[in-house]
């Protein structure tokens, strides 16, 4: 079977330093001169062009022609401007820059805190500091997904982010429920959760069932483990290309399934049945999974990759790591970030937005 991709190799600082020839990713603030377009027969890479848009054309014409559908609607969703995220109850999520989602976990095994906000108060305090931080979403998750985690029964994980959820939604956030159950994902979106954030990428299908039948938008993750083991490798040919075709999987699965795609947020599934040379190749590549048509979702906060590049840091002193990843998302027009340590995330992207901003300024001025 033939495959294709186009991924986005090389950005700028504005399309008019290279004399228009970019193209805006996905409505951000990152603008991509150079592509590759790839080539894929049976799992093996056999034909890459590099191009620009000013080129592209010459390349997709190289294409076999069952491909020529694909290809406009690549380069196309590459180039979409995503509209605000529609939530329930008449809110909006605006996308057109990275948007900061905060972690409460409510788990006492949690790799990154381990049960320090078990505790209503301690919960409670937690999601206002994060929001008070900048923190544009606030995603709560009652079961841990470190590799080697047991699994929780339903009712006890609804009863750990129902309260939260329903104090955090009282607060005015904007709450996601971490959660592959369907029950918990119910009792959720009963409580105020806005966003269905599920990690199997609603591979049970009672949890898909719930997620057509409500109005709430999805994201789906990317992990390769079958049943309660996310973490089982992979067994990746190309980390980047199978990950991209699961997620194109599981996308229209969603939509099959009754899911609009306006309602669907993808995410690569960092540090999830991926070795160190996987996520890496992931990062790298984030820009590609653009190609899919819908809003991005990076979490690698405080993941197990900085630890294996910084002298098996413990999770609590990830903090530098988990920036630069942020950043490598920023860079990439990822639209929404998952994070552990809001403030300084939230700083990190303002930056990053000013020195974005700025660059755009000076050569329009220059080119007066």
């Amino acid at each position: 079977m033939d495959r294709l991709y186009i991924r986005p190799i090389g950005c700028v600082a504005s399309p008019q330093s290279v004399d228009g020839d970019a193209v805006r990713l996905a409505g951000g603030r990152v603008y991509a001169h150079r592509f590759a377009v790839i080539l894929r027969r049976d799992g093996e890479i056999v034909q890459r062009d590099l191009v620009t848009p000013a080129t592209i054309d010459m390349a997709l014409a190289r294409l076999p022609d069952a491909l020529g559908p694909e290809a406009e609607e690549q380069w196309a969703n590459l180039r979409l401007a995503h509209p605000p995220l529609k939530l329930p109850g008449g809110r909006s999520l605006p996308l057109d820059q990275p948007q900061v989602m905060g972690i409460l976990n409510l788990t006492p095994d949690s790799f990154s805190d381990g049960g320090r906000f078990t505790a209503s108060d301690a919960a409670q305090s937690h999601a206002e500091t994060m929001m008070q931080a900048g923190a544009a979403i606030i995603d709560i998750g009652g079961e841990s997904t470190r590799p080697g985690a047991l699994p929780v029964p339903e009712d006890e994980e609804a009863a750990r982010v129902v309260p939260a959820i329903e104090r955090c939604a009282e607060l005015g956030a904007i709450v996601s429920v971490d959660t592959r159950r369907a029950a918990v994902m119910n009792a959720a979106v009963a409580a105020g959760a806005a966003i269905l954030n599920d990690v199997s990428a609603l591979r049970d299908p009672a949890s898909l069932e719930f997620a057509a039948s409500c109005d709430a938008p999805v994201v789906l993750m990317h992990a390769p483990g079958e049943g309660e083991d996310l973490h089982a490798s992979g067994g990746y040919r190309d980390p980047v290309l199978d990950v991209f075709d699961a997620l194109r999987a599981a996308r229209d699965r969603a939509v099959k399934a009754g899911i609009a795609r306006e309602r669907i947020v993808l995410d690569p599934g960092i540090g999830f049945g991926k070795s160190l040379a996987d996520n890496l190749a992931l990062m790298n590549a984030l820009a590609l999974f653009h190609a899919l048509g819908q809003p991005l979702l990076l979490g690698a906060s405080r993941k197990r990759t900085i630890a294996a590049l910084s002298g098996e840091a413990p999770a609590d002193r990830r903090l530098g790591g988990s920036l630069a990843l942020a950043m490598a998302g920023f860079g990439a027009g990822v639209q929404l970030v998952r994070v552990h340590d809001v403030f300084e995330t939230v700083q990190a992207r303002d930056v990053w937005r000013g020195l974005r901003d700025a660059a755009l300024a000076e050569f329009s001025e220059n080119s007066d």
